[in-house]
């Protein structure tokens, strides 16, 4: 029968690329693998996008998280099994994925017996993350870093290029020590380090079909929750000459609105960037907090002409102003650079 994992995992661990490299592995193991990007933006999203342009067989659900809109996630994996030749389909969930496992696998497991097997339940987490559970360096974003783990059939170690041999070997163990009932790989999506060991896990072993308690719908959780807020935005600019540099330009508006958060006191624990030009070419930046750099993991190749631009983030911000704040960057950054901007979909939401 084939397969369904989710592959959940805190803002910024690599979810979205971490799909994206397991597609390509299966392609070398002789598997089909297909993704699905997830998100509660009513509009189209910048992981999607990206994954379209890199090649990868990717789709979307959006509007809600696939933990409410179990007969959308159904009809979908049915349409990649049966008309795509998917062996094995990974759906992300959005960036906190706190009730996952019961909303999603057990709900499956109960009302669509028949529909899948289901593969470990999956939780991505990186380094940076992992050394502030170590430190209890999290603050408030503890709550949310630990239930996700604890939900874990598989905890995925991912950017282990980024760490000396050392270092991964302590958070291996600490991983291991504090969630017990999970099994830990370390890998890197990007220099493909332990792609294949994962991909067999995922495609060889089952659910535990645990069920922790994790105080869902608590008061921790309320408290988490309340502080976050999501923001979308797609546009387009108008470039003035044939000499504009859209990496500069990415990196710019990631820079002024990590800046502008900063200023606020409050925090970024994700912003992706994503423009594209009409011929194919495309460009993303990533921002995992206001203390780190900012990542470009892929340029444009040259100088750019019209540009349509994705932006997804989440702030530790009051919903409102974050989007009054980042509308100004991408007014300001824009003007400087002499872009006329179209804006077409925006949305700005708490997620208390």
């Amino acid at each position: 029968m084939n397969r369904f994992a989710v592959v959940s995992g805190f803002l910024g661990s690599g979810k979205t690329t971490l799909m994206m490299a397991l597609t390509q592995q299966g392609i070398r193991d002789g598997i089909s693998v297909s993704m699905i990007s997830n998100d509660l933006g009513n509009q189209s999203l910048a992981d999607h996008r990206y994954a379209s342009l890199s090649g990868c067989p990717a789709s979307e659900l959006v509007g809600e998280c696939i933990c409410y809109q179990t007969e959308n996630l159904v009809e979908r994996l049915r349409s990649l099994y049966e008309e795509k030749g998917a062996k094995l389909v990974l759906s992300d969930i959005p960036g906190f994925g706190v009730g996952a496992l019961e909303h999603v696998y057990h709900t499956l497991h109960r009302d669509y017996p028949s529909c899948c097997i289901l593969a470990p339940f999956t939780v991505v987490t990186e380094p940076e993350r992992v050394r502030q559970l170590m430190k209890d360096e999290a603050g408030d974003l503890a709550y949310l870093l630990d239930t996700q783990l604890v939900e874990a059939d598989l905890i995925v170690l991912n950017k282990r290029d980024l760490v000396s041999e050392d270092e991964l070997k302590e958070m291996c163990g600490y991983l291991e020590k504090k969630y017990p009932e999970a099994q830990v790989l370390a890998v890197s999506a990007v220099s493909g380090e332990g792609l294949h060991g994962l991909l067999q896990v995922l495609t060889e072993q089952e659910a535990s079909m645990h069920r922790p308690d994790i105080g869902y719908g608590g008061e921790a959780f309320q408290a988490s929750m309340s502080l976050i807020s999501e923001y979308y935005q797609q546009y387009h600019v108008s470039v003035c000459c044939d000499t504009f540099d859209g990496n500069a330009y990415l990196k710019d508006l990631a820079q002024a609105i990590r800046e502008s958060i900063r200023e606020k006191g409050a925090d970024l624990p994700h912003l992706k960037l994503l423009a594209f030009s009409e011929d194919g070419d495309y460009a993303k930046a990533d921002l995992l907090g206001i203390s780190r750099e900012i990542e470009l993991a892929h340029t444009f190749a040259k100088p750019c002409t019209d540009l349509g631009v994705m932006l997804n983030g989440s702030a530790l911000y009051p919903a409102d102003e974050l989007d009054e704040l980042i509308s100004a960057c991408v007014a300001l950054v824009s003007e400087n650079y002499q872009l006329e901007v179209t804006s077409f979909k925006k949305e700005c939401f708490g997620m208390g």
